[in-house]
């Protein structure tokens, strides 16, 4: 075989992305931020884009309390309670006291909540299908192990049923018995 037209454009020692590697990433992150753009707009302007990150973080990531909440959106305490508090307004959010620490509060879904985390995330499933069925067969072959190599070393969670990266910080973040909301 002829490797003569094949060019390696990495840095010396091999352990660097080459430019094609990164601009194939690239690529691929526009077509993803496209997807995921068209399903936050299919919410049709029912929560705002903070809002949602705080859906999608407690969706992943199960009940939390308002001080990991803004951890999580690198926020001061008082915009995640702003934040939280128009959730609970809206039926999203449920807020209760914490049973172990009563001046801790516990932020969770309610089932209206939950049901537009699930729609987002079936509608952006749907797309990425989509995209996927109009690909051959033999490129989609060892795709799935890459993904998950790519997205591991990004920090994402396992798939929960949600999506996090770049919508919360890189760790989970639990603290129901810790500092009060």
């Amino acid at each position: 075989m002829d490797t003569s037209d094949m060019t390696d454009t990495r840095r010396p020692g091999g352990t660097e992305p080459s430019d094609d590697e990164i601009a194939a990433v690239m690529l691929a992150a526009r077509a993803i931020v496209a997807i995921t753009a068209q399903s936050v707009a299919a919410l049709d302007d029912q929560v705002t884009l903070p809002q949602l990150r705080v859906l999608v973080m407690i969706a992943s990531r199960g009940p939390l309390n308002l001080a990991a909440v803004a951890q999580g959106l690198d926020v001061h305490s008082s915009t995640a309670t702003r934040v939280c508090d128009k959730l609970v307004h809206a039926g999203m959010l449920h807020r209760s006291d914490n049973p172990d620490d009563r001046r801790n509060l516990v932020l969770d879904l309610t089932a209206d909540g939950r049901t537009l985390v699930d729609s987002m995330t079936r509608n952006r499933r749907a797309a990425i299908k989509d995209v996927l069925t109009r690909m051959p067969p033999s490129q989609r072959q060892g795709l799935p192990p890459k993904l998950r190599a790519f997205a591991e070393a990004a920090g994402e969670l396992p798939d929960t049923g949600a999506w996090a990266l770049g919508w919360t910080t890189e760790n989970p973040v639990r603290d129901p018995g810790g500092s009060a909301a």
